[in-house]
């Protein structure tokens, strides 16, 4: 099996739409620090498991400096935002979306 590990920095705002009374439903802004896992049995025509350029343009392309509940269509907590990005690039099996330090969420498949 081949793995390969993504990191990129997302600048980008977003509220959350909570249950309960919290600050975070107020528009704030993050330097998310995202980290996308990929892996294959096989390496494609290119020697590769995914090219890093195209990862990086499937989410850092896609959500950087951009009011994420514009851009997506679901509620844009870290954990909803890890699962669509395991979602959205070939080959991935997890995704680790950090909006602050201390606070990570993660998405893995589950085999």
């Amino acid at each position: 099996m081949y793995y390969v590990k993504k990191t990129m920095e997302v600048s980008g705002s977003h509220f959350l739409k909570l249950n309960h009374e919290s600050k975070c439903e107020n528009l704030h802004g993050h330097n998310w620090i995202i980290t996308v896992y990929c892996k294959a049995r096989e390496l494609n025509d290119d020697g590769m498991v995914v090219d890093f350029t195209h990862v990086k343009a499937l989410v850092h392309g896609y959500l950087d400096h951009t009011n994420l509940n514009e851009k997506l269509d679901f509620n844009p907590t870290a954990e909803n935002i890890a699962h669509w990005i395991v979602g959205r690039v070939p080959n991935c099996y997890r995704a680790d979306v950090q909006e602050s330090t201390g606070n990570v969420a993660s998405y893995e498949i589950d085999e």
